[in-house]
């Protein structure tokens, strides 16, 4: 395990400052990604916690979604309105990775775009009417990097072209993506209070983040040929949503 993995990641995956010299590299960007996660969701969710408490539940659901979005300078939503314009319309793969790679965004992207951002923040505003909104938000940030970790396992298909792909490819243990998971589980167990209804209900939630991101990933593997980049930040938004969603149908 590369030991400036956690800068390489931060680096790349948020606007958060680190030296330049010690994250020159991508190789450990995926393997630490859940670390991110972790950070990038506490901080969301303090901005979603003080909205909530100054003006409304909804003020504060969007307001911890815009703070994510900054701190992440939109690498994900990008991502995920590029494999939407890519995955969308029916076109041959090579035609899907040319339009992946534009810098614009097309109607398939557009309404995927707007439409997830406002099922995240209808979830996480009815989510922050509970005791557990704050848990659910957290829970949500660092599942969608797991989803994301997922991609370096070894065996993983990355399409053609995908410098991202190509750099990070078999970069992540089968043994660590499970240690990070059962960091994510006592995190969750203890923010829950020990209750295993919260809990049990929460872990749910992730578990259908994971299926829902693992779902976009098999649709880009028959495609596109496998994972890019941006295929990463669409698994990364999907499983976010899919958390936020189940949480608020099973918390409420």
């Amino acid at each position: 395990m590369r030991w400036t993995g956690p800068l390489e990641s931060a680096a790349l995956l948020s606007v958060l400052p680190v030296p330049a010299r010690t994250a020159a590299s991508t190789r450990g960007v995926l393997p630490w990604a859940p670390l991110v996660g972790f950070l990038l969701g506490g901080i969301a969710t303090g901005a979603a916690v003080l909205g909530d408490r100054w003006i409304s539940p909804l003020a504060g659901a969007v307001l911890g979604i815009a703070v994510l979005a900054v701190l992440t300078r939109g690498l994900h939503l990008d991502g995920l309105a590029d494999t939407a314009d890519g995955l969308g319309p029916l076109r041959e793969r090579e035609r899907a990775l040319q339009v992946m790679r534009q810098s614009d965004i097309g109607p398939f992207g557009v309404v995927t775009l707007v439409l997830t951002l406002l099922l995240q923040a209808a979830c996480l505003a009815a989510l922050l009417a509970t005791d557990v909104g704050w848990l659910a938000l957290w829970t949500a940030v660092v599942v969608s990097r797991l989803a994301m970790t997922r991609t370096g396992l070894s065996g993983v298909a990355m399409a053609d072209g995908s410098s991202l792909g190509r750099l990070v490819a078999a970069t992540v243990s089968a043994p660590w993506l499970a240690a990070c998971a059962l960091v994510v589980v006592g995190v969750v167990v203890a923010g829950s209070g020990a209750d295993p209804a919260v809990s049990g209900r929460l872990l749910g939630a992730a578990a259908a983040g994971l299926v829902a991101a693992e779902l976009v990933y098999r649709r880009a593997r028959t495609r596109l040929g496998g994972v890019t980049g941006d295929v990463m930040g669409a698994m990364g938004e999907t499983a976010t949503t899919a958390v936020l969603v189940v949480a608020a149908a099973v918390l409420r």
